[in-house]
């Protein structure tokens, strides 16, 4: 299924996509994809649903609505540091031996195609697509990498916007160039596992302002998402619904020579093999 949220900002309401053009509208018989969703089984419930209504011919045509973050706002934005082998050596890190962890602000999750702003003091303002993890149930103490499978509700395009010179320059943890409003656009759906063939080969690619600055995949990930979830859960709770941003492929702009940053004006375009497309236009802070 292809989870999706659509409607204005604090008012989405819970969808499931069937072609580009429909969808079946399941807001009456779900609250919202959120924690309470995932932890009742929603999937399973939710799946009986689409497959009587899109069989009945019970679907809507998409119009011209905003698309939301699939998945309402998470207990945890938990994110995966230089995760992929090609992005670390082009920013001169040495290849973790175990996971680096950091945190995102909850609030900082947006739809798909919304503004980004750019933060009051900002000077290094850049780019990272990035494959996100869903959790689908209460977790933690997992015995193997391969029980993090059951764990996983879905997949999806996440954009970890990052703020560069709060993030390296001004002491302290990542978190601080991480969590500025609209630094995670999300979306435009949550896919579950059962509709990609391979997370570990997936195209991933990112434009800015007509000019492709990242082209990777999810081959070349150190740690790949199961290995992260497994990991995860040896030191804390993951909770239905939590998301985990897992690292960026090459192509950022810190990693350029000279390095570029984000300005207004600019666009954003990105995009996962099979979990869809985003488009953020950059805007100066409120």
């Amino acid at each position: 299924m292809y989870l999706m949220r659509i409607g204005p900002a604090g008012s989405e309401r819970p969808v499931v996509r069937i072609t580009d053009t429909h969808y079946v509208d399941v807001s009456d018989v779900i609250d919202d994809f959120d924690e309470a969703f995932f932890s009742s089984d929603g999937l399973t419930r939710l799946s009986d649903v689409v497959a009587e209504r899109s069989a009945s011919g019970q679907l809507a045509e998409f119009g011209g609505e905003r698309i939301g973050a699939p998945i309402a706002r998470p207990h945890q934005i938990l994110c995966i540091g230089l995760n992929y082998s090609d992005h670390a050596a082009e920013t001169g890190a040495a290849v973790p031996e175990e996971p680096i962890l950091f945190t995102k602000s909850p609030n900082t999750l947006i739809g798909p195609n919304d503004d980004v702003r750019i933060p009051r003091g900002s000077t290094k303002l850049d780019w990272e697509v990035e494959l996100g993890v869903v959790i689908g149930s209460r977790t933690s103490y997992l015995d193997t990498v391969e029980d993090a499978r059951s764990a996983i509700a879905g997949y999806l395009v996440v954009n970890d916007v990052s703020e560069r010179s709060f993030q390296i320059e001004r002491g302290g943890q990542w978190s601080k160039g991480k969590s500025a409003e609209t630094f995670n656009p999300a979306g435009p759906w949550l896919v579950t596992p059962d509709e990609i063939d391979d997370v570990h080969n997936l195209r991933m690619w990112l434009d800015v302002s007509g000019v492709r600055r990242q082209n990777g995949s999810t081959s070349t990930m150190i740690f790949d998402p199961y290995f992260v979830v497994h990991y995860l859960s040896q030191f804390l709770v993951l909770e239905p619904g939590d998301l985990i941003d897992t690292g960026t492929p090459p192509g950022v702009g810190m990693g350029m020579k000279p390095q570029l940053w984000l300005k207004a004006g600019d666009v954003m375009e990105l995009g996962i093999e099979g979990l869809g497309s985003q488009r953020q236009i950059v805007v100066p802070a409120r």
